[in-house]
């Protein structure tokens, strides 16, 4: 076989063994099994849109970011530029959910009611309801990452036991 071929592939290969991309994964899987089960606790529906939603308890955007940024730090070092990067996102993302996604969600709200509101004849009032749940309050951003960190930090002791 050609060693560029045998090369390329173990390449092609070797994102079934990336650490943070498995981690920051599976974080979100995890958070967005739990929302289905909250929103059932919450609703007593099962609610299958809650599996790939967003919005709810935990952030799986807040669980995904913060897996990557420790997986990241723990498998490159906390001193290099990747580290430096993952964390920048994981911030960013973080507070985008507790501030222009919330508030987009709550105006959603409020557009939705007065819609609701307006006459049978009026054009709008027909009108598709806007979505709700785009974002989250800050206890929902501060369980998804612990979530993250939770599943970062189990995996690295996993990869460290089977060594």
């Amino acid at each position: 076989m050609d060693q560029s071929v045998a090369s390329s592939s173990s390449h092609y290969i070797s994102i079934f063994t990336n650490f943070p991309l498995i981690s920051s994964l599976l974080a979100f899987t995890i958070a967005q099994f739990i929302k289905f089960f909250t929103s059932w606790y919450k609703e007593r529906r099962w609610d299958l849109k809650r599996l790939v939603g967003s919005g709810g308890m935990p952030s799986s955007h807040s669980a995904t970011v913060t897996a990557l940024a420790l997986a990241v730090g723990l498998q490159e070092g906390f001193g290099g530029s990747h580290f430096a990067i993952a964390l920048v996102l994981t911030t960013i993302v973080m507070y985008d959910a507790t501030g222009v996604r919330l508030h987009a969600g709550r105006q959603a709200e409020v557009l939705n009611q007065i819609v609701y509101e307006l006459p049978a004849e009026h054009p709008l009032a027909e009108s598709r309801p806007l979505r709700e749940l785009l974002g989250h309050t800050p206890p929902q951003v501060i369980a998804g990452g612990m979530l993250g960190l939770s599943t970062a930090v189990v995996g690295y002791l996993v990869i460290l036991i089977a060594k």
